[in-house]
């Protein structure tokens, strides 16, 4: 049996926040880090970063020019409502678009830099006992966080069970060229059709662009539908790559029981509902589980309390703003409201991205303009 102060499952942003926060909080902390793959490896995501999830990173100690090094900031965003309405601005702060087979090695190796221990395992059985927790029988200590994506197999066996159709989104990701004219923009284009879906592309200041299309499972979707989708709202992108994945979506976050074993990222369904966003949510709440692994038997109790303070005000607002967005005509509202006045363009950014909140200048501003 093999023993660690925290046992970390999943190498991503959320097991190497997690990693780097047990370390930062006590840096004598043996943390040991688990993972099916080695690293670097691919993870299919829309890879955008936003500037919300690298102020988290640089406040664990991580070298964020070094992370984003070779891929230029990314200020201006173009977002088109379902009936074609279209807000084009520059964002109050750029994000940045690293792929994650680049951003998650380099996360990971920073990480390990500092001490932490990593070992290549698959995961299959973790069983809590009252004073510590074991996995798969080879390794064992006081506090387990499952940070092991979607699929996770911490979750499963504690009992969690996987999110409803209606609260879980699928899509499609691949890499192409930078279709004519969006060079240095982002680009996010919903539609009517199949609603509510998206498609987008995100350049990575190569020359290519990550470029997808998503909607929920509980539409029905099939892969043809994906790409079917991807074709039609970026019409001539032909991606290499493509490749679909799951996203739990928040509005779908389970009651996960106290004790010793933690859930942070996609593990605890900490996807935005408005644009399957992740990576802000992933480091944070693996940091908020860093900080409450060294709280043993407490742990799951003062995470959950962490989380709480820090998320759940935005959390309540993406869940509402994520069911009025299923009415197509407030979707373009909303781009009529932000196209006229730049706050609310931020607003909405930031409610997409990282951790704002449906302000009531935003909420009047669309209603002022419904049509």
């Amino acid at each position: 049996m093999e023993n660690a102060d925290v046992l970390v499952v999943g190498g991503g942003p959320a097991g190497a926040a997690c990693a780097a926060a047990v370390r930062r909080a006590r840096p004598d902390a043996d943390v040991l880090v688990l993972d099916r793959a080695g690293f670097p490896r691919d993870k299919v995501c829309g890879d955008g970063i936003a500037p919300e999830a690298l102020d988290v990173l640089a406040g664990l100690g991580f070298d964020v020019p070094a992370l984003t090094a070779g891929y230029p900031a990314v200020a201006r965003l173009r977002l088109t409502g379902p009936g074609g309405t279209t807000v084009e601005r520059d964002t109050a702060r750029p994000s940045v678009v690293v792929p994650r087979a680049v951003l998650d090695g380099r996360l990971l190796a920073q990480v390990l830099a500092t001490g932490v221990r990593f070992t290549r395992h698959t995961v299959r059985q973790v069983t809590a006992h009252p004073g510590h927790v074991e996995v798969d029988g080879r390794f064992r200590a006081p506090v387990l966080v499952g940070a092991d994506g979607a699929e996770s197999a911490v979750r499963r066996s504690l009992g969690v069970p996987p999110s409803r159709p209606d609260r879980l989104a699928v899509a499609i990701r691949g890499y192409a060229p930078v279709p004519p004219g969006l060079a240095g923009l982002q680009v996010v284009t919903t539609t009517g059709q199949r609603w509510p879906a998206y498609a987008w592309s995100f350049p990575l200041g190569d020359g290519r662009a990550n470029v997808g299309y998503g909607e929920l499972v509980s539409g029905g979707v099939t892969r043809a539908g994906l790409v079917d989708g991807l074709h039609r709202l970026l019409p001539g992108v032909e991606p290499a790559g493509l490749r679909a994945h799951r996203l739990p979506l928040s509005t779908g976050r389970p009651r996960v029981p106290d004790g010793r074993v933690l859930l942070a990222g996609d593990a605890r369904s900490l996807v935005n509902p408005l644009t399957g966003e992740g990576i802000f949510y992933a480091v944070l709440s693996g940091a908020l589980a860093g900080r409450a692994a060294l709280h043993g038997a407490a742990a799951g109790r003062v995470h959950r309390r962490l989380l709480g303070r820090r998320l759940e005000r935005h959390l309540r607002s993406a869940a509402v703003a994520s069911q009025l967005s299923r009415w197509p005509a407030l979707m373009d509202g909303v781009v009529r409201a932000a196209a006229d006045d730049q706050r609310v363009f931020d607003d909405v950014v930031r409610l997409g991205l990282s951790d704002g909140t449906l302000g009531a200048r935003t909420l009047v501003a669309t209603a002022l303009r419904l049509r």
